[in-house]
């Protein structure tokens, strides 16, 4: 038998929800077939087998939250019945295609894995690489399972410390956690939450909704951001009737193509223009140092189900109002149906987020670590203003930057704004 295990789909992922199975017990699978889709906090994307063979076993269900990195998710034997040939990589690769349309998969590394020395042939790949991720052979997991032993506290003797049939004899059974998700609550039972019922909320006089994978990882984010980044607002008012002219002068030209640029396209634009002339505000904060971008990757918070994501317009300052209008576009519709490739939505130097269509005027947005400022947006409306000792009435929209004081101070946060105010009330600027 050879082990599928749930793959990491982005460097920082630990665990995910198993959302669908592609193949059932029984299907014959080969290399590049789909077998699988895996949620993670961000997005939904396709497993594609590495290996060849009939599936002998479902071993997580589909809908399974919580499923760690590694864990076996199925297993597979060969055609003619015998163990399956052990994949160079053991984990099956997301499929991330590229522009074009065809799916790609990444190289496996160097050094694969066969199966346990002294049932046929070596095995080449080391033990464990830290103190939770354990590696054995197919038949090891198996034998552990069945006798209810938790490899972590096996030491393995075969190639490289990797664990194998012979390091089982004799290991303690009992301590063996079952992998997946913790058992669900049986239907209709009610869910009990013990730190509501401290605080004087009766069980049965709310619905519990569970947290999946995007809310926990927003929570844990967001709090950790807000705790430990020392952080200020900086607000400033802008009129865009300018601005507004413009727009309609260009959305007119491209009425033919029939695309469209919005205000925030101009928002964005303006700020990775900003961020070049502003180079101190473009930067992240390290324990090692002030990183300083080299281009402004300019982040724009979508609102899905479930919470929220930041896709990323690379290389902003280098593109025009239409090729960001596009990318936009693009990014914020499959944002929202989850088919972001993780290099889209992680990372970014800026961010912004515009809340304007609600109709809220102002607000200061939580910084997106490890970027060194965030920039709200309001709605533009129509205000009382003083022109030149007159009272008149103008469109205006306000902005709130949000700095990470140890990278973007009063003063650089400050001149920033003082650019982008300009470029926005005239966005002729932005061509100069």
């Amino acid at each position: 038998m050879t082990d599928i295990l749930m793959p990491a789909l982005s460097p920082t992922m630990e665990e995910g929800v198993l959302a669908k199975w592609h193949v059932k017990v029984g299907d014959t699978v080969k290399a590049g077939d789909v077998i699988a889709e895996i949620e993670t906090d961000k997005a939904t994307m396709e497993v594609e087998a590495v290996d060849e063979g009939e599936v002998a076993e479902i071993l997580v269900a589909e809908g399974t939250e919580g499923v760690k990195v590694n864990t076996p998710i199925a297993r597979l034997k060969g055609e003619d019945g015998a163990a399956a040939k052990a994949p160079s990589n053991p984990a099956p690769q997301a499929s991330v295609p590229p522009a074009g349309g065809q799916s790609a998969q990444p190289s496996p590394p160097a050094g694969g894995s066969t199966r346990e020395a002294g049932e046929g042939a070596k095995a080449a790949v080391p033990a464990r690489t830290d103190g939770a991720r354990v590696f054995a052979s197919p038949l090891a997991r198996r034998l552990a399972a069945q006798g209810n032993i938790d490899l972590a506290s096996v030491k393995g003797t075969g190639p490289h410390g990797r664990i194998v049939k012979r390091d089982l004899e004799g290991a303690p059974t009992g301590a063996a956690k079952p992998a997946g998700a913790p058992a669900p609550v049986a239907a209709g039972e009610p869910r009990k939450v013990q730190s509501l019922a401290q605080m004087g909320i009766p069980d049965g006089s709310y619905d519990l909704v569970p947290l999946d994978g995007m809310r926990k990882a927003i929570a844990r984010r967001l709090t950790d951001s807000f705790r430990d980044v020392p952080h200020f607002p900086l607000t400033i008012d802008c009129r865009i009737d300018g601005l507004l002219a413009a727009r309609a002068k260009v959305n007119a030209l491209r009425e033919k193509d029939g695309g469209k640029v919005s205000v925030n396209d101009f928002v964005i634009k303006a700020s990775a223009m900003a961020l070049k002339a502003v180079p101190e505000a473009n930067a992240s904060y390290s324990p090692e140092g002030i990183a300083m971008h080299h281009h402004a990757d300019v982040a724009m918070a979508v609102a899905i189900d479930g919470g929220l994501i930041t896709p990323i317009i690379r290389k902003a300052e280098t593109k025009s109002l239409s090729q960001i209008a596009a990318e936009s576009k693009d990014l914020a519709k499959r944002a929202r149906d989850r088919k972001l490739k993780p290099e889209e939505f992680q990372g970014g130097t800026f961010s912004v987020s515009n809340l304007g269509m609600f109709g809220i005027q102002s607000f200061a947005s939580i910084i997106n670590e490890p970027q060194g400022a965030i920039m709200s947006v309001g709605v533009g409306e129509q205000r009382p203003v003083v022109v030149d000792g007159q009272l008149a009435v103008a469109t205006v929209m306000t902005v709130t930057l949000t700095c990470d004081h140890r990278v973007v101070d009063g003063a650089i946060g400050a001149k920033f704004l003082q650019v982008f105010k300009a470029m926005i009330e005239d966005p002729v600027t932005m061509l100069a």
